[in-house]
């Protein structure tokens, strides 16, 4: 076993209390402006700025750095038109009686059903994988991942942030199951997706929920 290496953290830049508070509360209030939308434009969104979100997705924490992810990006339109196809079969099914009175009870304030035209008009789809292990390039065989749910779901949230900041607007869309996106994205048995990225402009006066969010002090405790 290799012993371990290290190197100076010399990126780290330390910042008076003050502007710490500025800053904290300047991040807040972008982050505050975030909204899932379901109706996009389809006006061209640069890669450039695809690939910088995945690029700092990329730059999340992950169980002993596996880095146990992977983003697969969709802007063919054929490709888009069959996801659009195999995601609605799926949702068909949801709200046709897969989902429990309950859950759909819940998602009266979200106006959502099982059409998705979204996954055609957006210009970008981003799949997010888990690799629930991961196969030497060499012999084939299964290495051990560490954490992988919780890895991939702070990737994604790195990527949903990303996002925001560069000045899209975003959606989380879960069809289940999902077994389809590895088919279309051609993604090894290694690999599940965990969510699909919707992201682009927003459509022209769009409408969103008149929902709210939790107080601090209804999802925090401090000791």
């Amino acid at each position: 076993m290799d012993a371990a290496k290290f190197i100076e953290h010399a990126d780290f830049i330390e910042r008076e209390p003050d502007e710490m508070v500025e800053r904290s509360a300047a991040f807040l209030e972008l982050m505050k402006r975030r909204r899932t939308v379901r109706e996009f434009s389809d006006r061209p969104v640069p890669r450039a700025v695809i690939e910088n979100a995945i690029l700092t997705a990329g730059r999340a924490p992950s169980g002993a750095n596996k880095q146990p992810w992977h983003f697969a990006v969709i802007s063919d339109a054929t490709l888009k038109h069959r996801l659009r196809e195999q995601a609605e079969e799926e949702e068909r099914a949801f709200y046709g009686g897969k989902a429990s009175d309950d859950w759909l009870e819940d998602l009266v304030p979200f106006g959502t059903n099982e059409h998705k035209p979204f996954l055609e008009i957006a210009p970008w789809l981003i799949a997010v994988f888990k690799q629930s292990y991961d196969l030497d390039p060499t012999t084939g065989e299964k290495t051990k991942n560490y954490y992988v749910p919780e890895s991939a779901g702070l990737a994604a949230g790195f990527l949903i942030a990303a996002l925001h900041n560069a000045g899209l607007a975003t959606l989380t869309h879960t069809p289940s199951p999902m077994g389809f996106l590895n088919r279309l994205c051609d993604r090894p048995k290694n690999e599940h997706a965990i969510m699909l990225v919707v992201a682009g402009y927003p459509a022209e006066k769009v409408m969103i929920p008149d929902i709210g969010k939790k107080p601090l002090e209804d999802f925090s405790s401090w000791h």
